[in-house]
């Protein structure tokens, strides 16, 4: 099974519904996507249209990763920064691969195809990302060839008694 990535697909409503189920099954098998499971789509339905209308505005862009069927089963969003001593490095964002497809190479296939479209911009040297605790998602990037840079104890809290670390990790272009 291959995974086909694109680099700011024409955001439709097929799209819009495909990111929103995305973001619901990853949340709901317990992934580190800014939620605590049992959530709804409604649940997730305003941080993903902010997600949307960023790109719209220009601050972001958009990888879509569609299985062998067509549909949504990856995505990332990447945001330049409007800092204008940092615009030479960019973030990544809401990185998810459904839980159907895990295990497959999609994670890997993703971050490859975040990796050229960074390479791809305009003085863009590094790419960073931050991801919680606790998860393996830290052994993962650092799979794909980011460096953890930094760690803030406990300041992702999942629920009371069960907080995690935020741990920035950065990858050299």
């Amino acid at each position: 099974m291959t995974l086909t990535c694109e680099l700011d697909p024409t955001v439709d409503e097929e799209l819009r519904e495909g990111i929103l189920a995305l973001w619901t099954a990853v949340s709901n098998a317990g992934g580190a996507v800014g939620f605590v499971p049992p959530v709804t789509p409604e649940d997730i339905r305003p941080d993903c249209e902010r997600s949307l209308a960023a790109i719209g505005a220009g601050q972001r862009r958009l990888i879509v990763g569609r299985d062998e069927e067509g549909r949504v089963a990856a995505t990332a969003f990447l945001a330049y920064n409007d800092h204008r001593l940092m615009t030479h490095w960019l973030w990544v964002y809401t990185v998810m691969v459904h839980p159907r497809h895990q295990g497959r190479g999609y994670g890997r296939t993703l971050m490859a195809a975040v990796e050229r479209a960074a390479r791809g911009f305009h003085g863009i040297e590094a790419i960073r990302l931050t991801c919680r605790g606790g998860t393996g998602a830290d052994a993962f990037y650092s799979a794909c060839g980011y460096k953890e840079v930094g760690r803030v104890p406990a300041a992702i809290r999942v629920a009371p008694g069960d907080d995690r670390d935020d741990i920035i990790m950065l990858r050299a272009l």
